[in-house]
């Protein structure tokens, strides 16, 4: 209901009470202009007050609030993780060294820095230093060879560059995947020993994308619990804090081992017809990005479907049909696999 409607209503009750119509303008109306308008207000904010009492429909602060009352609480942005190559502008008789928190920077001014102290040695052409984005998210997934700039040189540096991409970068964790967690918890819920918990504990580490918790998978007395990042395939650090995790909360007598997913990998081959007066090859382009960015952790335990496949394809813009030559067919995946893109052919339809 508008303050407009309000109103409107309050006009007609005084009609009806009083058998005269109002004048506009007069200082009643404006009075009654006045309590409508708060009224209005009143109502909205009941509204607001009723959809943040549940998960379902809550948003932002008061969606943290209810992830609080079942455990949760909400992932934040992970830095984009990688290597930065720094070349020699002369040779040099002296070590070089580069310090640890050298900015360089992507044309789009997206900034990254030296996680360590690097040297380059005498008689060496460059020296590679691990280094992280400056800022956490997905902003920080950058292509190779895209960071060229430094905010300041190193004494006798000439040029940086990234011999690789960047990867690994995540936003926090939106409202959506939250309350998807939180309603997760009422339907399966935890008691400590299911695989609903280790589920859920392994989906409170920031990094891990999407788990599968295997019971019994190694006999009576062990869980299996596999775990994934955005990337896809876990490092030896990130197995090793999660496992450290459940040493301490397991169930007694319990053997709980955090794996790595056994890796699917999958071709994919597809010919995409392009709307007329559309750039061709940025179509085909856009396509191989979705695709590529369809192959991530989330895909853990779940099936390969053409139909998905497909509707990702045509959605991109200036897709006019397309044909996927490979796979052939769905592709089911065991709850321990994960799919992962191997050679990805985009081409014309002829």
């Amino acid at each position: 209901m508008t303050a407009q409607e309000i109103y409107e209503e309050m006009l007609e009750c005084f009609s009806q009470e009083t058998g005269l119509e109002m004048e506009e303008g007069c200082d009643l109306a404006v009075r009654l202009w006045a309590a409508s308008a708060q009224l209005f207000g009143l109502y909205s904010q009941c509204e607001w007050v009723v959809r943040q009492c549940f998960p379902q429909t809550a948003q932002g602060e008061q969606l943290d609030y209810h992830a609080q009352l079942r455990g949760l609480s909400r992932k934040e942005a992970i830095r984009a993780q990688g290597t930065m190559r720094f070349t020699a502008s002369y040779s040099g008789e002296t070590e070089r060294v580069i310090p640890a928190g050298t900015v360089a920077m992507t044309g789009n001014l997206v900034r990254f820095e030296t996680t360590g102290e690097g040297v380059l040695a005498v008689g060496d052409d460059f020296v590679d230093i691990p280094a992280q984005a400056v800022e956490a998210g997905s902003a920080g997934n950058v292509a190779c060879a895209t960071v060229t700039a430094l905010s300041s040189v190193p004494a006798g540096i000439g040029s940086c560059t990234n011999p690789a991409a960047f990867t690994g970068g995540a936003d926090a964790e939106g409202d959506g995947a939250l309350r998807e967690r939180i309603l997760a918890s009422f339907r399966r819920l935890p008691n400590g020993a299911n695989a609903a918990y280790y589920e859920q504990e392994a989906l409170s580490f920031d990094d891990v994308t999407a788990a599968a918790v295997l019971p019994r998978n190694r006999g009576i007395g062990t869980v299996d619990v596999v775990i994934a990042t955005e990337d896809g395939v876990p490092g030896e650090s990130l197995l090793n804090q999660v496992s450290a995790y459940f040493a301490q909360c397991r169930e007694i007598a319990v053997d709980v081992q955090v794996l790595a997913p056994n890796r699917r990998n999958l071709d994919v081959s597809i010919t995409v017809q392009t709307d007329s007066g559309t750039d061709r090859e940025q179509t085909l382009q856009t396509v191989r990005e979705r695709v590529r960015a369809w192959f991530t952790g989330e895909r853990l335990g779940r099936d390969v479907l053409r139909a998905q496949l497909g509707k990702l394809i045509y959605d991109c813009e200036g897709v006019e049909n397309y044909n996927i030559l490979a796979p052939q067919a769905d592709v089911s995946v065991a709850e321990d696999e994960l799919p992962v893109l191997g050679i990805l052919q985009v081409e014309a339809m002829a």
